[in-house]
């Protein structure tokens, strides 16, 4: 387990399908005062539309924009980009950066980026995941979550949403699709955006460690207490769907929500300390037996065997960020809180097998 490590580069996944105003925000953010060293990692420089910014190149794959923003295309592979990128900037060959976006393509899966910043030894030295980020087009965000189950699946994982084009949307559309997502992912918060244009602070600092007051922030982080507001409405969304979509009703209508009904948004909390042996064996097991349906899970956990020191548990799918221990639990809420975002894993599966390892190692000791 380590310690918290601000000296890592802070990396933010910006995801969205294509046309969902991705490029629109991106150049808005880049343009700010405040975002001058940042790096932009892109698929094509085409995509991006970056050309009237342009002000001198750094060489034939790096960009340099006028705000003072780097941008590069993703060459080959991830890992090489960000490494490059590294060795670029500590030989002096590319401006100093202290952040660095990653634009993905309109159908990407989320997941293998981020198991590239958890998982790669040389990326994971250098850098850290800041936050996954979502743009969702509210003029055609529905058909598209409707269509596509990767949609579905980029909107549950994020950890900001961004509802685009709010200014040419239906006002009712808008506030339908904003209810959809935040019963798909009700951790996320749901920003609304009129022609790209956003607050950087929304989108930037959304891990649990806050380099500003250079503390641990786990409660901006984890937003458990949004699941707490979030079960009733949830419930009612369900009931109030199921009823707008009656069956027997002469014509077959497509389940609108089907992607979403795999999709769950829960939270455990405990009050009793789990043992790390415990705790441990049953993320492996997780992982292992179930980590393409566990999209992610962020956790602040109570460990019976370091008492006043918590630990806090990142996964994607099959991987986890190494285990961070705390010196201190970071606010008075000193229970276990995990939240979970799954695709067709239950809250009661999840629950069981946790009971289950904590009785085996209990017994076994």
């Amino acid at each position: 387990m380590n310690s918290t490590e601000p000296s890592l580069i802070p990396v933010t996944l910006l995801t969205g399908f294509l046309g969902s105003g991705k490029t629109t925000v991106l150049n808005h953010v880049l343009k700010q005062p405040g975002m001058a060293a940042t790096a932009v990692i892109v698929n094509e420089f085409g995509e991006i539309g970056i050309d009237h910014l342009l002000v001198e190149k750094a060489t034939d794959d790096v960009v340099l924009l006028n705000s003072g923003c780097l941008c590069c295309t993703v060459r080959g592979d991830i890992v090489d980009t960000l490494l490059n990128l590294f060795v670029g900037r500590a030989n002096g060959k590319i401006p100093d950066f202290v952040r660095v976006v990653i634009e993905t393509t309109g159908l990407a899966d989320p997941a293998p980026i981020l198991h590239t910043l958890i998982s790669d030894p040389l990326v994971a030295a250098r850098y850290m995941l800041d936050g996954v980020v979502a743009t969702v087009d509210a003029v055609n965000g529905a058909g598209t979550l409707d269509r596509q189950p990767e949609a579905v699946k980029q909107a549950a994982v994020a950890d900001r949403l961004l509802l685009t084009k709010t200014d040419l949307a239906a006002a009712g559309r808008a506030a339908t699709l904003k209810a959809r997502l935040a019963a798909l992912n009700p951790g996320a918060p749901v920003i609304s955006v009129a022609q790209g244009e956003v607050d950087p602070a929304l989108l930037f600092n959304l891990g649990f460690y806050d380099p500003k007051t250079k503390s641990v922030d786990v409660q901006r982080w984890l937003r458990d207490e949004a699941f707490e507001a979030g079960n009733e409405h949830q419930h009612h969304e369900h009931q109030h769907h199921e009823h707008q979509h009656g069956h027997g009703d002469g014509h077959e209508q497509p389940d609108v929500n089907r992607h979403d009904d795999r999709i769950q948004a829960f939270c455990i909390t405990r009050d009793r300390p789990i043992s790390w042996a415990a705790l441990s064996g049953w993320l492996d097991a997780l992982a292992t037996m179930r980590g393409d349906d566990l999209l992610r899970l962020k956790a602040i956990v109570a460990l019976s065997d370091r008492p006043g020191e918590p630990v806090v548990v990142h996964g994607v799918q099959h991987l986890f960020h190494p285990p961070v221990l705390l010196k201190e639990w970071p606010s008075d809420d000193h229970r276990t809180r995990m939240v979970f975002i799954t695709r067709d894993l239950p809250k009661e599966a999840i629950e069981t097998t946790l009971a289950a390892f904590e009785k085996a190692v209990d017994e076994a000791g």
